[in-house]
């Protein structure tokens, strides 16, 4: 990363041991000092899809790896807030972190999910995720597997309780924010898996996705497939039993 506050190397998947990302409630830099710009950036937005929601999400303000640790910290900001910093991303002192949890069937396909046509990436491909909220944080240091086990619960209706979870998570942060993430292996084949998917949705009535996508070689990359989603899926089917 190009900020002093960031101090880790870019384009790079590295194992992560322990995670110590804090949360200081204080207001972020960027909200306070890009507060104008926020509000008009918001109005575009709200323009151009009504359905967004101005709730509260978390922005880093630091972040950085020594020895398998992941330490840093973050603050609440309102959505209009990220909005604004989407925009804005070689901001210094500023980064996004989300979390993923890489769903693998019994017979070895990842499964990802398309967004909805109403939301912020809609068409888009990647494993089921959202941004860290205050409510994923305890005692004030985050809960990676809270997050996921969450997101992925909201959006597919799956119960991550009965999927294995991999060892360790991983880390790779790139020019478009920095994603954290692990397997989770289910028992059931992928078809079976996107059938539960699909039956979550069918009965939402604003889904957050349009569906299931199944991934089953790095060869096999479907239309919207987000750009930090190519290293983790190569990863993934290049080591298809590690960690």
């Amino acid at each position: 990363m190009s900020s002093l506050n960031f101090d880790l190397p870019p384009d790079v998947i590295l194992p992560v041991d322990r995670i110590d990302v804090r949360l200081d409630t204080g207001v972020h830099p960027f909200e306070r000092d890009h507060a104008q710009a926020i509000e008009e950036n918001w109005q575009r937005e709200t323009a151009r899809n009504p359905a967004l929601f101005n709730g509260t999400v978390v922005l880093l303000s630091s972040l950085a790896y020594r020895g398998g640790k992941l330490s840093g910290t973050c603050h609440p900001v309102r959505f209009a807030t990220f909005m604004h910093w989407r925009n804005n991303r070689e901001t210094p002192g500023t980064a996004h972190a989300f979390a993923h949890a890489m769903l693998v069937s019994g017979d070895g396909a990842l499964v990802a999910i398309r967004m909805g046509s109403h939301t912020v990436s809609a068409g888009r491909v990647y494993f089921a995720a959202g941004s860290f909220e205050p409510s994923d944080f305890f005692d004030g240091i985050v809960d990676i597997d809270y997050n996921m086990i969450r997101e992925v619960r909201e959006e597919t209706g799956l119960d991550l309780g009965r999927a294995a979870r991999g060892q360790r998570c991983h880390v790779l942060a790139t020019q478009g924010g920095i994603v954290i993430f692990r397997r989770y292996r289910m028992a059931e084949p992928a078809e079976t898996i996107v059938a539960l998917i699909e039956e979550h949705v069918s009965k939402e009535t604003e889904p957050e996705i349009s569906g299931p996508v199944v991934i089953r070689s790095a060869d096999d990359l479907p239309d919207g497939l987000m750009p930090h989603m190519l290293p983790l899926v190569q990863w993934h089917f290049a080591n298809p039993d590690s960690g």
